[in-house]
């Protein structure tokens, strides 16, 4: 990681949820504010999801123009779309109905399918609508306890093709297979965030911003936009071993 990332600690997660909620706005509307479209990446998870509901109720919804934003997935379970473990249920759930986005706007991962061919086909439609190198403005993440981001997960990324930008793979620690975008699509967006909360990622947060360089341990640290932003968002028991 950068020696000094660009790291905000909130005092707890509700603070977390708005911090990420007000960053999403401003970093849409600024988007806005210079092109016609926003392209954005959503996650799954607790934080997400309360940011989700934060982002869906005034005063924030009236800061973006949602009819010109186009969203996308930054990694899926292998499952059916109306899976309780799905994160495309949860975000349609808790961002995109609640905010009228038409479907049209919304491009998924097909959980449901072969995963292979499922990140073939995501990989396609990211070229097709973004271009050979798909740049999105605003990629969405989260942190586990095990440093995971995205689905690339400790023993995941070594090896990986990173001349694809969205790819398959089983996940032995999960036992299951996610669909995941790769370093090279995350590291293409102009602004990512990464958010972290709770107590039980401060070992992981630590080892992420303050280790040697491990990727294939601490996946996270693969998180390095080549010319975007890169902001943490983390609450105050995530980053209670941070020395710095």
């Amino acid at each position: 990681m950068p020696d000094q990332p660009n790291v905000t600690v909130l005092p707890d997660a509700a603070a977390l949820a708005a911090a990420a909620a007000d960053h999403f706005a401003d970093v849409l509307a600024r988007t806005l504010s210079r092109r016609e479209r926003a392209h954005v990446a959503l996650a799954g998870g607790s934080t997400p999801r309360a940011m989700n509901a934060l982002l869906a109720a005034s005063p924030r919804r009236d800061r973006v123009e949602w009819t010109r934003v186009v969203f996308w997935f930054g990694d899926e379970r292998c499952v059916p779309p109306d899976d309780a473990q799905s994160n495309y249920r949860m975000n349609r759930e808790t961002l995109l109905d609640p905010l009228g986005i038409d479907p049209a706007h919304v491009h998924r991962m097909r959980g449901e399918d072969d995963p292979t061919a499922a990140a073939a086909d995501y990989d396609v439609v990211l070229r097709r609508e973004l271009g050979e190198r798909p740049c999105l403005d605003l990629l969405l993440l989260g942190m586990g306890p095990d440093g995971h981001t995205a689905s690339l997960f400790p023993g995941t990324v070594a090896g990986m093709d990173n001349d694809k930008n969205c790819i398959a793979h089983y996940v032995p620690q999960m036992s299951q297979w996610r669909i995941t975008l790769t370093p090279r699509a995350i590291n293409a967006a102009r602004n990512v965030a990464i958010t972290a909360g709770g107590a039980e990622k401060a070992d992981s947060l630590q080892g992420v911003l303050e280790g040697p360089r491990q990727t294939d341990v601490f996946p996270a640290q693969v998180v390095r936009p080549q010319s975007g932003n890169l902001a943490w968002l983390v609450d105050a028991a995530a980053a209670a071993k941070l020395k710095r």
